[in-house]
């Protein structure tokens, strides 16, 4: 079978997927940079988030920010194995990545469930309204990352585009340091 000339051509030095994924990246920047620099803008005209933010779990945003750099770890040995022609290894390893997305998703469905309890809603004032957003659109790319690393490690596992692997790994550690941006704007600035 044939692959497709968007796929094997290459433009500006960079395989075409990769330049694909990057451009996403960039786009991407510009959707969380503007969520945090608004907040960051807010958060200096509003003293009094602090003491909101003083509501939020430290230790759990400290326990999801080991899981996602472990995660990427995962994710690095499967671009290590892809690149060694082991899709196999390479497929379990993007599995093992998945587990720690799917582990921060359920400490972070916990920490949610507990502040919505507390009555800290979408509503309740600005600070949470951003924390919400941010944290929920986080969320989402994680989850999306997740349901791409899991297509990708079925053909991993059966040897079939060994490239792709890269691609997810730059992918997820784009989302880890989105979230090392978060966690001390949202957990630890009090």
């Amino acid at each position: 079978m044939q692959k497709p000339i968007a796929t094997t051509r290459s433009m500006a030095g960079l395989p075409t997927g990769r330049l694909a994924v990057w451009w996403v990246i960039a786009s991407e920047i510009v959707i969380f940079g503007g969520l945090l620099v608004s907040y960051i803008m807010h958060r200096l005209g509003h003293p009094e988030w602090g003491g909101y933010a003083s509501h939020t779990n430290t230790w759990a945003g400290a326990f999801n920010t080991l899981v996602l750099l472990s995660s990427s770890l995962s994710a690095v040995l499967a671009h290590q194995a892809a690149e060694r022609g082991d899709g196999k290894k390479a497929a379990l390893l993007l599995r093992l990545t998945c587990l720690g997305g799917a582990t921060f998703l359920g400490v972070k469905a916990l920490e949610w469930s507990h502040e919505i309890r507390q009555g800290f809603v979408l509503s309740t004032n600005g600070f949470w309204s951003f924390y919400y957003t941010a944290a929920g659109l986080h969320a989402l790319h994680v989850i999306a990352g997740m349901i791409i690393m899991l297509i990708v490690s079925r053909d991993a596992s059966k040897g079939r585009e060994l490239q792709r692997v890269e691609l997810i790994g730059i992918y997820w550690h784009f989302v880890d340091i989105v979230w090392i941006f978060l966690f001390p704007l949202l957990y630890i600035a009090k």
